[in-house]
C-alpha cells in the first residue's frame, strides 16, 4: 500500500455493508422464486460472489451468479458469463453489481443484455458511489458514497479472506 493510500474501509465494515446490502436485496425480492446476480468482471465480480454468499445464508431464493465482461476498448460488446439468452432472462429479476461507480460508464453499458431482454426488474449495487456521474445512472443498493476530487483513486482489494478499500 502506497503511504499516499489512506484506508476507507476495512474487511469487517465490508462484510457489514455486503450483509447489509443482501438484507436489502432479500426485502426488495422477498417473492421471488429467482434472483440472478451479475457482477462486472474483475472487482465487481468478486463482490458479486461475496453478496450471494450473505444473501444464500439468510434467504432460501434460489440465486443465478453470473459474470458481466466489457470491452473497454468497444463498451458495447458486453458478455456474460455463462451466456443467456433473451428468453432465459424473460420475466426475472436481474442485481447487477459492482465495486465502485466513477463516471457511470462501466454501469450503464453493462445493463445492455438486460435491456435487450424482458427482464421483470434490474437492481445496481454498489459497494463505493464516488457521486461523479456523467452517465444518468443511480444505484439501488451503496455500500458508502464518498465525494472525492476527480484526482483521487478509490482501490478495492480483495484478498483470500480479506477486502480493503482505500483513497489515493
Amino acid at each position: 500500500m502506497p503511504s499516499s493510500a489512506t484506508l476507507l474501509l476495512d474487511d469487517k465494515q465490508i462484510k457489514q455493508k455486503i450483509d447489509r446490502i443482501a438484507y436489502q436485496i432479500f426485502e426488495d425480492n422477498s417473492e421471488e422464486i429467482e434472483i440472478i446476480i451479475a457482477g462486472i468482471a474483475n472487482s465487481g465480480f468478486i463482490f458479486a460472489q461475496r453478496l450471494n454468499e450473505a444473501f444464500s445464508k439468510i434467504s432460501s431464493i434460489k440465486t443465478h451468479l453470473i459474470e458481466i465482461k466489457l470491452n473497454k476498448d468497444n463498451p458495447t460488446e458486453v458478455a456474460l458469463k455463462p451466456s443467456l439468452t433473451n428468453e432465459s432472462l424473460k420475466g426475472k429479476v436481474v442485481v447487477v453489481v459492482d465495486d465502485v461507480l466513477n463516471s457511470g460508464k462501466t454501469l450503464t453499458y453493462s445493463l445492455r443484455p438486460f435491456l435487450e431482454a424482458d427482464m421483470k426488474k434490474i437492481r445496481t449495487v454498489l459497494l463505493v458511489d464516488r457521486d461523479h456521474k456523467r452517465y444518468p445512472i443511480v444505484a439501488d443498493f451503496v455500500g458508502t458514497t464518498l465525494s472525492t476530487t476527480l484526482q483521487e483513486h478509490i482501490r478495492v482489494e480483495f484478498n483470500e479472506g480479506n477486502a480493503s478499500v482505500y483513497v489515493e
